[in-house]
């Protein structure tokens, strides 16, 4: 038995600097992570050729900034290092290959209690806390969406979280699912390593350059968001032209608005759409089913695959372990309030940090707001 102020759940990014906002106002915590590594979305679940989609002055967490020489799109490794950099100054140790199996307040002392497997040890530990973070995250579990026939499918199919690069997929058919940042990013690479590569795009979706949206950003604090979004879709009409004959449709919604009120973010082109246009890329529409290798869609085409990438997201996994959280989530393991209320539950000292759909921008908000209440409720 451990018991602390502040119990974390997760060592992502949000985990981290939750701990080491806590840790800057002497509060005692425990970050407890179920993988045997912290950022381990970052360390051993993204792709070789990622890198942060906003400029860095709107991904820096609290109390440590990226060095004046890093580049204003930190690569992967860099933000890496930026992590292990923050994990060794702030005074954070996360405690890995910890699995919580439960989180459950006790009404008669007033704290969680917290029962988590130590992996390692194949033994049971137990936490408690006057406080319980969930920063567990938007982004636990890769989810892939029911497709007839895709448990006979004769190649390979994975989700995003699992690819890496496109080397062995070279003269290969390759199919992509997802038209997010993700899945064009993954059907760049993939046409770069010589796949036949194609991708399925079903819903709408602005597509603009990282240059459009910095400018979006940046005027965001100077200027209305209905008046930001009218710039920035016309610039990106500027940049592109009409997609709609390519098979991308554009929403109704402005970017932006999307991203404040759905959490949708726009996809940010790092060269995929050249080769959509040039005819490198095929869009086609939903899968309807599979069958051995073949994939049918739903404007009648037929194709055979080699293998087929999923870039189609994340569920949180939240409810799979908190009991009793008083309706705090909804039953898709999301905060029931929206940004910026969403980091509070109303009672009992249960907080989220990482799911405001907002990025690092969002996760350096939670952290801050969560320690300073924390502070202040064990002042008063």
């Amino acid at each position: 038995m451990e018991e602390v102020q502040v119990i974390i759940v997760g060592a992502g990014p949000a985990g981290l600097a939750t701990s080491a906002c806590l840790n800057h106002l002497k509060i005692t915590n425990v970050v407890l992570e179920r993988e045997d590594c912290y950022a381990s979305l970052w360390k051993k679940r993204s792709y070789d050729r990622l890198k942060l989609h906003l400029a860095k002055e709107f991904c820096e967490l609290p109390y440590m900034t990226f060095p004046p020489n890093a580049p204003t799109y930190i690569p992967k490794d860099m933000f890496v290092q930026y992590l292990e950099t923050n994990v060794s100054q702030l005074g954070i140790n996360p405690k890995c290959n910890q699995n919580v199996k439960s989180a459950l307040y006790e009404v008669d002392i007033n704290k969680w209690r917290v029962t988590a497997e130590n992996t390692l040890l194949g033994a049971q530990e137990e936490y408690l806390g006057k406080f319980l973070v969930v920063a567990s995250g938007e982004n636990s579990i890769g989810y892939v969406p029911e497709v007839q026939g895709l448990d006979e499918f004769k190649g390979e199919a994975i989700h995003s979280s699992n690819y890496e690069n496109g080397k062995k997929y070279g003269g290969k058919n390759v199919l992509v699912v997802g038209s997010g940042n993700s899945g064009m990013e993954i059907a760049y690479d993939l046409s770069n390593s010589g796949a036949n590569t194609s991708i399925v795009i079903r819903s709408p979706v602005h597509v603009l350059n990282k240059e459009i949206v910095h400018f979006g950003m940046v005027s965001l604090k100077f200027l209305p968001l209905n008046i930001v979004d009218k710039a920035v879709v016309l610039l990106g009409k500027l940049k592109y032209g009409d997609l709609t004959k390519y098979g991308i449709r554009k929403p109704k919604e402005g970017p932006f608005f999307l991203k404040a009120a759905k959490g949708r973010a726009p996809t940010i082109d790092v060269g995929s759409i050249n080769k959509i246009k040039t005819g490198e890329i095929k869009v086609l529409p939903s899968i309807t089913s599979i069958d051995g290798d073949l994939i049918r869609f739903q404007n009648g085409n037929v194709d055979s695959y080699n293998a087929i990438i999923f870039a189609t997201g994340y569920k949180s996994s939240v409810l799979n372990w908190l009991q009793d959280d008083n309706h705090y989530f909804n039953e898709n393991g999301m905060p029931q309030k929206s940004f910026p209320n969403h980091w509070k539950s109303e009672k009992r000292g249960l907080y989220s940090a990482g799911f405001s759909r907002r990025g690092l921008f969002g996760i350096a908000y939670d952290a801050r707001s969560i320690a300073e209440d924390i502070s202040s409720c064990l002042t008063s």
